[in-house]
């Protein structure tokens, strides 16, 4: 017992000085806080900066503190900076380090540490460098952004310390894009800037060409024709990057298209139907995909980044009933007669419209998006959101899917041999309308897929396929009535002319061009890219 005593007590003097530091470094800062709360806005900075010098571990808190606008003092005689709280009628005061409460402190006489945005700024500033050595590799990467985008000469020193520490590539490089810029802004060599100009051409981007524009007025003359150079190099790789982006924009309006139009071109190609009603089944998927939601958030929460799933094929087998149901009520009895057909589905159109908003309303539906369809990513100079990449993949796999059932299934060799020559498929025995009746059902199901994916990129309204529709008719005649490579060909082709087009002629004359070329086209060829004999050549 006696030994255990002197254990302690040895252990206890051990750790004295310890303590005695830490309590050292708490009073030491103390004044340095309190400078906070002395002067104008120059002397403030000055304290600002000799905080973060201090190296305390509550540097961080106390500047956040600042910036949040929880620091008071007292106006007329000074006196401590402490850290309010409570309510506007009824403030508290404490330590802003400890929290240990302040009495006898009269409100009347208390006043904000003021900050304007200049100290703002040299507050962000101050705490991207707090975090430059942060084990937390997000927060270093945050903090070395923040030196990108600030670029303060004053802050080398201390990244060049972090840089010798860092192990992360990315954050790394965002660092050592960050001391170039500092080392452009400072006054240093020629040789040192021409190195840190050469780091900031390698990074490349619009950003490299922004700093690179900006260094060109302050540049040596030695310097100025190497940052012409690294300039127009940047140009050029930025402008084959537009193009690059623009094509990828064209394949993701093309899939879209290719959604909305494939159903149409098996409908049109095999029973020869002008279905104005289309779009309106490109709507009810649409909706199907924001009640399946709904359902599945109220009533499985746990599933709900999944629902998408679900209103796939809860959209496909509605949107095929409504068209079943289309085409043994109205449809079958206009085969032959297009300008009725035309005029029929238009009516249907409509009231399909007035019933979703009778049901839904007129205004627009959320769908929201789930966790893995949502932001983007940077592939070289491309950004790609995930959303426009998902549905890029759904649509090619819904056409994979659709040419095996045609190339592979009896239905498809069915459907394949009404388009070629319908009375000898009667006469084999090919009930051919059911062939027509399942067919339209199937371009329906189809457009409710793609009322599934469209819901992820545009609002969910009642007007929601006619949006759609006029493209989707052009797709199925410049490639090819009733053939899926030319609705494949077609689509991808028409989204990309649309997205080359509208820079220079604007969204709606860049369609009005695409119509005029398309007219123009079908001059030379009637039939399409892809020419599928059918019921028109037999007549």
């Amino acid at each position: 017992m006696c030994r255990a005593i002197k254990i302690l007590l040895l252990t206890l003097c051990l750790a004295m000085p310890a303590f005695a530091t830490v309590l050292k470094a708490q009073e030491d800062i103390h004044p340095l806080i309190d400078a906070l709360g002395v002067g104008d806005f120059p002397e403030r900075e000055a304290a600002i900066r000799a905080l973060v010098a201090s190296g305390d571990s509550h540097v961080s808190k106390i500047l956040q503190q600042l910036s949040d606008g929880q620091l008071f003092v007292n106006s007329e005689s000074g006196g401590p900076v402490l850290l309010q709280g409570g309510t506007e009628d009824e403030p508290t005061y404490s330590d802003p380090i400890s929290g240990e409460a302040v009495a006898d402190v009269d409100p009347d006489y208390m006043s904000k540490v003021k900050i304007n945005n200049s100290l703002r700024g040299v507050i962000s500033t101050a705490m991207s460098q707090l975090t430059l050595l942060s084990p937390d590799r997000d927060a270093r990467l945050a903090a070395a952004q923040g030196l990108l985008r600030d670029a303060d000469p004053s802050n080398l020193d201390l990244l060049n310390s972090a840089l010798a520490e860092e192990k992360d590539l990315e954050v790394k490089n965002t660092m050592e894009a960050a001391r170039a810029v500092m080392t452009l802004k400072s006054d240093v060599s020629a040789e040192d800037k021409k190195a840190a100009v050469d780091t900031i051409a390698d990074r490349g981007g619009r950003n490299a060409l922004t700093i690179l524009t900006t260094a060109m007025a302050t540049a040596p003359e030695e310097l100025k024709v190497e940052i012409q150079a690294h300039i127009n190099s940047i140009n050029r790789s930025l402008a084959l990057w537009d193009v690059v982006q623009n094509i990828w924009y064209g394949l993701s309006l093309g899939s879209v298209l290719l959604l909305a139009a494939i159903g149409l071109a098996i409908t049109f190609g095999v029973m020869g139907v002008i279905n104005m009603a289309h779009g309106e089944m490109v709507m009810i998927g649409a909706y199907t995909t924001y009640v399946v939601q709904e359902y599945i958030a109220s009533a499985f929460p746990g599933l709900a980044t999944y629902s998408l799933a679900f209103a796939v094929p809860a959209a496909f087998v509605f949107t095929g009933f409504v068209g079943l149901v289309i085409e043994r009520l109205v449809i079958r009895y206009l085969y032959g007669r297009p300008l009725e057909t035309l005029l029929a589905t238009w009516g249907v159109s409509l009231i399909l419209q007035q019933a979703v908003r009778s049901v839904f309303g007129p205004t627009n539906r959320e769908v929201r998006n789930p966790s893995w369809m949502s932001g983007a990513f940077e592939l070289g100079g491309l950004s790609i959101t995930w959303n426009r990449l998902w549905i890029i993949v759904f649509s090619m796999a819904v056409f994979v899917t659709l040419f095996m059932l045609l190339k592979r299934s009896a239905f498809g060799l069915q459907m394949r041999a009404v388009t070629q020559n319908r009375r000898m498929a009667s006469s084999m025995g090919i009930r051919t309308g059911w062939v027509d009746a399942f067919t339209f059902a199937l371009g329906s199901g189809i457009a409710g897929m793609a009322g599934v994916a469209l819901s992820q990129i545009d609002n969910v309204s009642p007007n929601l396929g006619q949006s759609y529709i006029i493209d989707s008719f052009m797709v199925v005649v410049f490639g090819g009535v009733g053939n899926l490579w030319g609705t494949l060909v077609g689509a991808l082709s028409l989204g990309v002319v649309n997205k080359f087009l509208e820079p220079f002629a604007g969204a709606v004359l860049g369609k009005i061009l695409v119509l005029v070329l398309i007219i123009l086209f079908i001059q030379k060829r009637p039939r399409g890219l892809f020419a599928l004999k059918g019921r028109a050549v037999e007549a």
